[in-house]
């Protein structure tokens, strides 16, 4: 967090130490079971300037598969090109809707 120019931490942070150790042809950090990662989370790795910084990845987003429950609904049917139309209704001062002539 920045202010005014200044940087500071926004709390105080556990700190654990870690050792790199070498797996294959890489390099691999072993991190304490107390941070409470589970196996097999899947991390990313960022350099800033200097540090690296270590975050859980992002799930993706969920989405919702509504194409069981519209085959049950024989009424609901998409709307037509025509039916999307709809013709501008003028409002009053107030947002309310003016009567049609």
């Amino acid at each position: 967090m920045y202010i005014q120019g200044v940087h500071t931490e926004a709390v105080m942070a556990k700190e654990y130490r870690a050792k790199v150790f070498k797996s294959g042809n890489s390099v691999a950090l072993r991190l304490p079971k107390a941070l409470g990662i589970p196996e097999g989370a899947e991390m990313t790795v960022r350099e800033d300037r200097g540090s690296f910084i270590v975050e859980p990845v992002k799930p993706p987003p969920r989405f919702i598969d509504l194409t069981g429950i519209a085959g049950s609904m024989p009424w609901l049917k998409p709307l037509s090109d025509e039916d999307r139309i709809m013709e501008p209704r003028d409002l009053d001062w107030e947002g309310k809707l003016l009567p049609r002539d």
